[in-house]
């Protein structure tokens, strides 16, 4: 059974850390308003506008970071500031015991999917893949992605559409969520982050990839075992997309779609899950149905 972390009510706290990349503390402060004008607390970590060359501190201090706020109580989310690359140096570093005993909302995408996978395979606690602070920029925070995420913090129950698409497969599916940075999800395979995804809904997405990059993660998706009893299949924003001096021969569409064109469930492609504005908050490990028609997708959170 997956446990649920209690949803917020205003006045609850906010954490917001950077776990992997160096975030300048300004890109954030967006973000801070809107959650204090939501009614929510916000606490910052000390990783927020802290650089060390790439990273957004040290691993020591990285993973202390968001240690502390996985095991402060008074946290009742934490925010990730942005993705990038770091996680993966200190996963297998974290401390759940507390959280385990006071679970709380994890929030991000990109990098973040491995912690979304990581605490979701081991301990069966629901994460949420969504926007993250650079999202509310710009004066976006009031677009329908950036507002999925007010929602299901609120606890209100997903229900997304998005226009077909030539190569979708028809059909319905039931399943829990799971899935993210395609990238993420196949450098968690064979360790103890790696995701199940039999009889589950999986959803991925990606960026800047070049196109044989995206062929060999589908094929080792496969090798693994990952694409064979899938219930259904989200394929997301996969933006920026590189080739070869030699063209690759296919457009990355296409591509995935020739990796699980022998299977029999439902496939949708570009769902609004990406790097780009377009993301919509999804809760992994919470059970959905896909519904994929001649005319339209939906993913609704539920049976």
């Amino acid at each position: 059974m997956t446990t649920v972390p209690p949803y917020l009510k205003k006045g609850d706290t906010i954490a917001i850390v950077c776990p992997s990349g160096y975030m300048p503390a300004e890109k954030a402060a967006a973000c801070i308003d809107t959650l204090q004008q939501w009614g929510y607390q916000v606490k910052t970590g000390k990783t927020l506008g802290s650089q060390f060359h790439y990273f957004s501190g040290t691993d020591p201090e990285r993973l202390a970071d968001l240690q502390d706020m996985l095991d402060d109580q008074e946290v009742k989310a934490v925010l990730c500031g942005r993705g990038g690359y770091g996680l993966s140096r200190i996963i297998d570093q974290l401390d759940f015991t507390k959280f385990r005993k006071h679970p709380k909302w994890l929030i991000g995408f990109s990098d973040i999917t491995l912690l979304h996978a990581h605490v979701y395979e081991r301990f069966h606690i629901a994460c949420l893949h969504s926007p993250m602070a650079a999202a509310f920029n710009d004066g976006e925070h009031a677009n329908m992605f950036v507002q999925s995420l007010r929602r299901a913090l609120k606890g209100e129950s997903a229900k997304y559409a998005c226009n077909t698409h030539p190569l979708n497969r028809a059909g319905r599916a039931e399943g829990k969520l799971t899935g993210g940075n395609l990238s993420l999800l196949v450098h968690a395979i064979g360790s103890r982050s790696s995701v199940k995804t039999k009889n589950r809904i999986l959803f991925l997405e990606d960026v800047s990839e070049y196109l044989y990059h995206i062929d060999r993660m589908m094929i080792q998706l496969k090798r693994a075992g990952m694409l064979e009893e899938l219930a259904g299949l989200i394929i997301g924003g996969f933006t920026d997309m590189k080739d070869t001096t030699i063209p690759f021969g296919s457009d990355v569409y296409s591509l995935i779609a020739s990796h699980v064109e022998e299977y029999d469930y439902p496939v949708c492609f570009d769902f609004p899950v990406s790097h780009e504005k377009n993301n919509y908050a999804l809760k992994i490990g919470i059970s959905h149905t896909l519904q994929v028609t001649k005319n339209k997708t939906t993913l609704t959170e539920g049976g």
